[in-house]
């Protein structure tokens, strides 16, 4: 029965502040939740567009934050700092973890659902996230035609347009092995930097080497780092694969993108090709 007092677990613990704060709390003032509590706009009123929308900005959060890991790891590879540039590595398998986990609010969506507010997209895709392409080219998966996508937004071509120059992550990786004695090739490590990554059979001999030697080799512990990272990035993209096979099936992509058939396509894309092929042959 409610007598008009408080229990003790609707009190507020003793020493917290008595007053009310002087504008938004400290809390807000730091993490910006009230700017983030309003940057969702849903277009109509089917059930299930918020939860699309705040998944897909939780999405980008998350790729932000990878981004950010990514860049401090190959900063801390080109500087040699193998142990600033591991921690990096084990911060960002997190951040794909829990990136990888914002598909499940989407993962039932049934056609009808989803129908329910696509025209709201308009000409609005997944492939034009600027964050994801500064994720793929940091994993060596170049493209112009892509870059050229982003010019109408100077701040944020300009910042693609570093990270197309910029060696990638890898790139960085067997810079590294190179400056450890490995024998990286020399026109792998001299090589167009703008250019997409491909496999090479000089790069699969030296992860054979790593793999064939000591088993507690920290260069053995970085290569099963990246890996995980290269598992994760291909988890990702099967499952996009599925969600939009279980919302949309095979229909035309939002924008006039190819829809299921780009994402299948992009699926095939290597991470780190060498480091699963050199498997093979241990």
């Amino acid at each position: 029965m409610d007598n008009g007092t408080s229990t003790p677990l609707q009190q507020p613990p003793a020493d917290l502040p008595a007053g009310p704060y002087d504008g938004a709390s400290p809390y807000d003032a730091y993490v910006r939740a009230s700017v983030l509590n309003n940057l969702q706009r849903p277009l109509t009123d089917a059930p299930d567009e918020m939860g699309f929308l705040v998944s897909t900005q939780v999405m980008e959060l998350w790729l932000t934050l990878i981004v950010h890991e990514w860049r401090a790891a190959a900063s801390a590879f080109a500087k040699d700092d193998i142990d600033s540039a591991g921690d990096a590595l084990v911060r960002s398998r997190r951040a794909l973890t829990s990136l990888n986990s914002t598909w499940t609010p989407l993962a039932s969506l049934t056609p009808a659902q989803f129908n329910g507010f696509r025209a709201a997209f308009g000409a609005a895709s997944g492939y034009q996230s600027a964050m994801y392409r500064h994720l793929e080219f940091l994993l060596g998966d170049k493209s112009e035609t892509l870059l050229r996508l982003h010019q109408g937004d100077p701040a944020v071509h300009e910042t693609l347009v570093e990270a197309y120059h910029r060696p990638s992550l890898y790139d960085e990786v067997l810079g590294y092995l190179y400056r450890r004695g490995l024998p990286v090739p020399e026109h792998i490590r001299d090589r167009d930097m703008t250019a997409p990554y491909t496999a090479d059979p000089g790069v699969v001999e030296v992860w054979r080497r790593i793999y064939a030697g000591p088993q507690r080799d920290p260069l053995l512990t970085l290569g099963e780092q990246l890996t995980d990272l290269a598992e994760l990035v291909l988890r990702w993209r099967y499952d996009h694969i599925m969600v939009v096979r279980r919302a949309m099936g095979a229909k035309t992509g939002s924008a006039g993108s190819p829809g299921l058939v780009w994402l299948e396509q992009r699926a095939t894309k290597p991470v780190f090709p060498e480091l699963w092929e050199v498997r093979g042959g241990l």
